[in-house]
């Protein structure tokens, strides 16, 4: 099977639209894909015919939404290798994965001195938490440090890893550069030392297959939203023998076995952390997304998106006066970039008139740019449905703006 993207475009009904009296072209992916018609439809199925609490009713709608509910969970779990279904955790996101670990993990593991290795690429969603959870348990933060192409310095790493360090999380792909980081060394130093490994795979998902057994990951998050589902809705998978040992992240209905005034027994897994009535559409949309994706197959997908990706490199090369922001050998699916003397605010704006949808700033990954000693960037993000034509609109609208700065 190859992908066919005019084809596959079909099942999209935003990327018929104009923008600016103009054909959308598409290239902020990286914030989040569009959706393609058969989640919209899960979603409207669910809310027309199946819509009802789960896991707490007796009657037949309940039932129903309970079995969709828990059937998405084993689809997710098949989609990403896990062992168990009840190590799916569904969350609101990426985000609030990486901060029930953040909270929970630290607060069960984690003393003062302590270690969290983390690195220079990480989204503020993989900062922030840590940052946090350093601060209450008074630990130390430390960070992998990166060289100019925007590849992890590995030397500097397996130094960092000591005695003190409990846990480490990183990003499986860099939404600001691209980078594919070399997770199955990385995951193996750490475990030679018996830390575990939280990984950030929101810019994953959507572009390669991923097998947290293979992997051998403890912790790995992802987003609905980033690979064609819903937003307001992820996943945290996490090993049960870590998931048994950390307490809940919140607290409420669902999550509890019983409940005094004297005290509370916590639910088994996966319900231990979900606590509260759940998002159950957005979740039966996720795995309307994941089975639309699987479908497709991810080295099919893969194929057409390095494709492209290649075929963008070699035309904005041939641009005067382009700088890009991340060139290591390992990427995927984003070119992030700077003409040398416009502002990236102003290219984006520019594109914008003529129909093309970038983004442009720091990508919720300010010490980046802090690195590159820049005030951001422009970045185009590649999908499934996008074209080469789509490629040769966006060279041409780049040369107008490379025209209109002189």
């Amino acid at each position: 099977m190859t992908i066919q993207a005019d084809s596959i475009r079909k099942a999209f009904p935003i990327l018929s639209r104009t923008v600016n009296k103009r054909p959308l072209v598409y290239f902020d992916n990286a914030a989040t894909t569009q959706k393609p018609q058969v989640v919209m439809d899960r979603l409207m199925h669910y809310y027309s015919y199946e819509n009802s609490n789960i896991h707490r009713g007796a009657h037949f709608l309940s039932q129903q939404a309970t079995e969709a509910y828990e059937s998405a969970r084993a689809t997710i779990r098949a989609f990403i290798h896990a062992r168990h279904n009840h190590e799916v955790i569904f969350t609101r996101g990426t985000t609030e994965a990486i901060n029930l670990v953040a909270y929970s993990y630290t607060k069960k593991f984690v003393k003062p001195g302590d270690e969290v290795l983390i690195s220079a690429m990480e989204h503020h969603s993989n900062i922030v938490p840590w940052q946090i959870a350093c601060q209450e348990l008074n630990a130390r933060l430390k960070v992998i440090p990166m060289n100019e192409r925007g590849e992890l310095d590995m030397e500097a790493y397996a130094k960092l890893l000591t005695g003190k360090t409990r846990i480490v999380a990183l990003t499986h792909v860099s939404n600001a550069l691209g980078t594919v980081n070399p997770l199955k060394e990385i995951i193996r130093q750490a475990h030679n030392m018996d830390i575990p490994v939280l990984i950030d795979g929101a810019q994953a998902i959507p572009h390669m297959a991923v097998d947290v057994q293979d992997l051998d990951c403890d912790f790995y998050c992802f987003s609905g939203h980033k690979m064609y589902g819903p937003m307001g809705v992820g996943v945290l998978y996490g090993k049960e023998e870590w998931l048994n040992q950390m307490p809940p992240y919140q607290g409420g209905g669902e999550m509890i076995r019983e409940v005094t005034f004297s005290g509370t027994t916590y639910n088994e897994l996966p319900f231990k952390f979900e606590a509260g009535t759940p998002n159950v559409a957005d979740v039966l949309g996720m795995e309307s997304a994941v089975k639309f994706i699987s479908h497709l197959g991810h080295e099919h997908i893969a194929a057409h998106e390095n494709a492209l990706l290649e075929y963008a490199l070699s035309q904005m090369e041939q641009l005067d006066q382009i700088r890009f922001i991340g060139t290591a050998s390992q990427r995927t699916s984003v070119i992030s970039f700077l003409f040398k003397d416009i502002h990236p605010y102003d290219t984006g704006t520019i594109l914008d008139k003529l129909g093309v949808a970038v983004r442009t700033g720091h990508h919720c990954a300010q010490p980046i740019m802090d690195f590159f000693e820049i005030p951001g960037t422009v970045r185009v993000s590649l999908a499934i449905y996008n074209t080469k034509k789509e490629v040769d609109i966006l060279i041409e609208a780049l040369k107008k703006v490379r025209e209109m700065f002189g």
